[in-house]
C-alpha cells in the first residue's frame, strides 16, 4: 500500500508541478479538468449510476468546465457567482451533516446529481481562476487546506479525546476528533501569519525571496481587511474544508464504499483527495472577492 501510494504521488507530482509553474495558465488548467471530469465519474458511480451513465456525467462536467473557459470566465470577475456558492455551501454543508447518513439517500436523486456536477464545476472554475491570480495565490490555497489536513491528523493523534468529550462526527467519520480541528486551524494561523510577514519582508528589503512579495490570499485579505479579518476569514475556511471532507465521507458511507473509486491506486479516488477544496477553494475566491465600503 505503502509503495502505491509513493508512486502515484510522484507521478502526480511529475505531471502537475510542470503544469502549475508553467509560464501560462492553460496546462494546468487543462490537467485539472481532466482531474475534475474524472470526479464527475465517481460522483455518478457513488450515485449509483452504471458506467455509460458515470461516463456520461463526466462528459457533462468536462463540457461544462471547457465551456466556462471558451466564454472567458477565468479571467472575469465573478463575486456574485461566489457568493451564491459560498451560501449554499455553508448551508447546504450545514444541512447535509446535520440530517447525517441515513439523510442522504432520501434526497431527490435529480438534486444530488445535479448539486454534485455543479460543486465539480465552480471548484475546477474557481482554481483555474485563482491560477490565472497567480501561481502564489493557488498555491496559498491549496496549502491552507493541506497544511489544515496535515496538522489536524497530528493534533488528533497526540490530542484526541483529551479536551473534548465527543468525537467531532462519529456517525460520518470516527476518527476524526475536536482536537484536529483546533489543532488544523492552529497550522493555518500560522502559516498565513509566517507567509505574510515574510511576503511583507520581501517586498520592502527586495531579497531573494521574490516569490514570496507575489500576491497571495492572505496578502490580498489583509490588504483588504486588515489582519483580524484575515485570521477570521482562515479559520472559516479551515472549518469549511473540514466540512467538505465530512461531507464526501457522508456520501460514501451512504453508498457504502470506502474510497470514490480506485483510480489512484493508495489514495482512493480524485474526490478522496479534492473533498477539503470543493468548499474552500470557491469561498476562497469568495473573501478574496469581497471590497470594504
Amino acid at each position: 500500500m505503502l509503495k502505491q501510494r509513493v508512486i502515484t504521488a510522484v507521478v502526480l507530482l511529475a505531471i502537475l508541478l510542470p503544469a502549475l509553474f508553467y509560464q501560462t495558465p492553460t496546462p494546468f488548467c487543462a490537467v485539472a479538468l481532466v482531474l475534475i471530469a474524472a470526479g464527475g465519474w465517481e460522483w455518478g458511480r457513488l450515485n449509483g449510476f452504471g458506467q455509460a451513465g458515470s461516463v456520461c456525467l463526466a462528459a457533462l462536467c468536462f463540457l461544462a468546465c471547457a465551456s466556462f473557459w471558451y466564454l472567458g470566465w477565468l479571467t472575469r470577475p465573478l463575486p456574485v457567482v461566489w457568493a451564491v456558492t459560498g451560501a449554499i455551501w455553508v448551508l447546504a454543508g450545514g444541512w447535509l451533516l446535520r440530517r447525517g447518513v441515513v439523510g442522504w439517500p432520501l434526497i431527490p436523486a435529480p438534486v444530488r446529481l445535479i448539486g454534485g456536477l455543479l460543486a465539480l464545476c465552480l471548484t475546477w472554475l474557481a482554481v483555474a481562476q485563482a491560477r490565472v491570480i497567480g501561481v502564489q495565490f493557488l498555491l496559498s490555497i491549496l496549502l491552507l487546506v493541506w497544511v489544515a489536513d496535515i496538522a489536524a491528523y497530528f493534533a488528533g493523534r497526540a490530542l484526541g479525546g483529551r479536551f473534548s468529550r465527543g468525537k467531532l462526527a462519529p456517525s460520518i467519520s470516527p476518527g476524526k476528533s475536536w482536537e484536529g480541528v483546533w489543532g488544523g486551524m492552529m497550522g493555518v494561523v500560522l502559516l498565513s501569519l509566517a507567509w505574510t510577514s515574510f511576503g511583507a519582508s520581501a517586498a520592502l528589503t527586495g531579497s531573494w525571496h521574490e516569490a514570496l512579495a507575489a500576491e497571495t490570499l492572505y496578502s490580498r485579505l489583509v490588504a483588504l481587511h486588515g489582519v483580524p479579518m484575515m485570521l477570521l476569514a482562515v479559520l472559516f475556511l479551515t472549518a469549511m474544508s473540514v466540512v467538505g471532507d465530512l461531507v464526501e465521507s457522508l456520501i460514501k458511507r451512504s453508498a457504502g464504499v470506502k474510497d470514490s473509486s480506485g483510480l489512484l491506486p493508495g489514495h482512493g479516488g480524485v474526490l478522496d483527495r479534492v473533498d477539503a477544496l470543493l468548499p474552500a477553494v470557491p469561498l476562497a475566491m469568495m473573501l478574496a472577492s469581497f471590497r470594504p465600503f
